[in-house]
């Protein structure tokens, strides 16, 4: 019998998805399973789900196994009021995040730049993973100026909220002055947190936040699943968290 081509795996078990056979979160059947169901060789079967990662329809979990996709393409607005959770609750997303550190360091010179502070400030530097029904969507580091902030991320952890913190500080609102965007491939400590494929890429953003005066209040990097992720530019959004 004749072997069946990798290609042929890849557009029948996509149509599956398509179809509603396999549903988000189903664990595709072992290789082995699968090479026995096509008449296929292992490596046409690693070569067809390797390529369905590639489209972000399925995600591959180390020592889990193969499963389907469960995350839609989330949109993200980035206007004069960026925030995260306004963005994605609308879109029925269950929003959680999670710190995964944070310490008062010496200001690197992108920061110290950013934040508009003198050589030798030190910051208070955060970082946190966030997820979408608990698919990673991003993470990454934000940084604030650890003489206004010296306990900003321990405090946001028990208010919840990045407005309401600002506003334990006497800071009554702030605003998104500058965002860059860019997409590169992903690093393998990237790849490991997103749980994402070696060959998708990540879009990374940079950000500063100002208060009501113009005056900065934190610089961020975070890193973006691509596959997961659209993003919206406006002048106009009133979003709050």
């Amino acid at each position: 019998m004749p072997r069946t081509s990798w290609t042929m795996i890849r557009d029948t078990l996509l149509h599956e998805i398509a179809e509603g056979v396999l549903r988000p979160g189903d664990r595709l059947p072992t290789e082995p399973q699968l090479a026995a169901r096509f008449g296929a060789g292992r490596h046409s079967v690693r070569r067809a789900v390797d390529a369905m990662a590639m489209l972000g329809k399925v995600s591959i979990e180390q020592g889990r196994g193969t499963f389907v996709e469960e995350a839609p393409r989330l949109t993200y607005t980035i206007g004069k009021r960026t925030r995260l959770r306004h963005n994605l609750l609308p879109q029925g997303c269950k929003v959680s995040g999670k710190l995964l550190g944070s310490a008062i360091v010496d200001a690197p010179a992108p920061v110290r730049r950013a934040l508009d502070l003198e050589a030798g400030a030190r910051v208070v530097e955060s970082q946190r993973l966030t997820l979408a029904d608990e698919m990673p969507v991003a993470f990454g580091w934000t940084w604030h100026p650890a003489d206004r902030f010296p306990d900003f991320a321990t405090r946001r952890e028990s208010l919840g909220s990045t407005t309401e913190t600002y506003r334990s500080y006497g800071v009554a609102d702030y605003f998104r002055h500058e965002t860059e965007l860019y997409a590169r491939p992903a690093k393998a400590q990237e790849t490991t947190m997103l749980k994402q494929h070696p060959g998708l890429p990540v879009i990374v953003s940079h950000a500063v936040d100002v208060g009501p005066e113009g005056r900065p209040l934190s610089t961020s990097r975070v890193i973006w699943a691509a596959g997961r992720v659209k993003f919206i530019m406006t002048g106009t959004q009133d979003d709050r968290d």
